[in-house]
């Protein structure tokens, strides 16, 4: 099952090559208009963390999209199914690195702004290789380089949608951010970004990080399922980069060149004394994180380290007492 549609499994006569097709109902509105914007945005990017549109059609009534078939599905079901096998911590890893990449792309690189608006688990798919690349951008919002997006209905999964889009409708590539942190906190757990199935499982992931974090435990949030087999630095790494990713204020976040700058390793984060939940929130008031520019001279300084905002990932980024 995919966003407002079937997916099957296909071959291509003229090549033998396996495809996934996606059929959307011709009977929702929503479907098309999702078809639509699947194609518009898709269509046209090319980068090797994004699932590759092949072609699509329009034929009695019915919608079509042809994939790249990803013969290890969903990032979701290797993530919660009990059945699957387990993905050990260089895989998870090697997927939050791609799929920041490819988001590096939809928000810097392409000719135009594409805002993903639905980053999750189950919009991950692994190819044959298990790299992971981000799909379903039925979503997915359009805008010019230097142009703010307009205010739209809040649509997204719960767990992932950032707490000021409910408030102003805005997205932004800072709304994307912040679900990708959820999403980040999803891998290393092993847990969906929330549970409403009731006591004792229900919780919300980044408030359950939140207190290891402040125990100086944060490792010990990690998917139990991995058990010493990780690397230490790079769990808390993930673990404290997908906190900062889901501050509840847009200003903190990190805009994802810098998240990419961080996963590479091109710039540390830095070890300074810690503040609480409440004291980061105020402090990010007024704070701007995207005053850095992706096309500037300095790109590939460390923001974190320079910027007036320090002081924002500075109460984030400085546990593991």
């Amino acid at each position: 099952m995919g966003g407002f549609g079937m997916v099957y499994k296909g071959v291509l006569p003229s090549s033998n090559k396996q495809v996934a097709v996606k059929r959307v109902s011709h009977k929702s509105k929503q479907g098309m208009r999702e078809f639509i914007a699947e194609i518009v945005s898709l269509g046209r990017l090319r980068h090797r963390n994004l699932v590759q549109l092949l072609g699509y059609c329009r034929r009695k009534g019915e919608l079509l999209l042809v994939y790249d078939f990803m013969p290890n599905g969903s990032l979701d079901k290797l993530l919660f199914d009990q059945n699957e096998k387990i993905l050990n911590w260089h895989q998870r890893f090697r997927i939050i690195k791609g799929v920041a990449s490819g988001l590096l792309y939809l928000h810097e690189e392409w000719e135009q702004v594409v805002l993903h608006r639905d980053i999750k688990a189950s919009n991950v798919l692994l190819d044959s290789e298990f790299n992971g690349r981000l799909g379903d951008f039925g979503l997915a919002r359009l805008y010019d380089h230097g142009t703010n997006p307009q205010t739209t209905h809040v649509v997204g999964t719960l767990g992932y949608i950032a707490p000021e889009l409910t408030r102003t409708g805005k997205v932004t590539t800072s709304t994307d951010v912040f679900a990708f942190g959820a999403f980040m906190l999803e891998v290393a757990c092993g847990k969906r970004p929330t549970s409403l199935r009731g006591s004792p499982e229900e919780l919300i992931l980044v408030d359950w990080v939140l207190q290891y974090w402040k125990s100086g435990e944060i490792v010990e949030a990690r998917d139990a399922r991995l058990g010493n087999d990780y690397v230490k630095k790079e769990m808390e790494l993930v673990l404290k980069l997908g906190l900062l990713c889901s501050h509840p204020m847009a200003a903190a976040r990190p805009i994802i060149r810098q998240v990419m700058q961080f996963l590479d390793g091109d710039c540390p984060l830095p070890e300074l004394p810690s503040s609480g939940w409440n004291e980061m929130v105020a402090s990010a008031v007024g704070e701007k994180m995207e005053s850095f520019h992706p096309n500037s001279s300095n790109m590939m300084e460390c923001p974190f380290l320079s910027s007036t905002s320090t002081v924002v990932a500075e109460s984030l980024l400085s546990g593991g007492r």
